[in-house]
């Protein structure tokens, strides 16, 4: 199951990985990022092959339903149940 946290930008373009995301990857490991259009999809360099059509698909529902929720359009759900809601796009 994916996990979804929140996370800013500091003045110098520095992002903080949540420490329940860190889990798993180790200090000095790299990752590509590649930006499309607002989204930004960090992947470790040893799995960028995989999945990725999957993960831009991914990337571009999630910033769909984060428009809705800025215009007011949500509901409020358990974490488990707004991914499968994604999954149906």
């Amino acid at each position: 199951m994916a996990e979804l946290e929140i996370t800013t930008m500091s003045s110098k373009g520095q992002i903080v990985i949540p420490l329940e995301m860190r889990k798993g990857f180790s200090e000095g490991e790299k990752f590509i990022m590649i930006k499309a259009g607002k989204q930004l999809i960090l992947k470790s360099v040893e799995d960028f092959e995989e999945n990725i059509q999957e993960d831009i698909a991914f990337a571009r529902k999630t910033e769909e339903a984060w428009k809705r929720y800025e215009k007011g359009i949500f509901k409020s759900m358990p974490v488990d149940s707004f991914l499968k809601e994604l999954e149906k796009c």
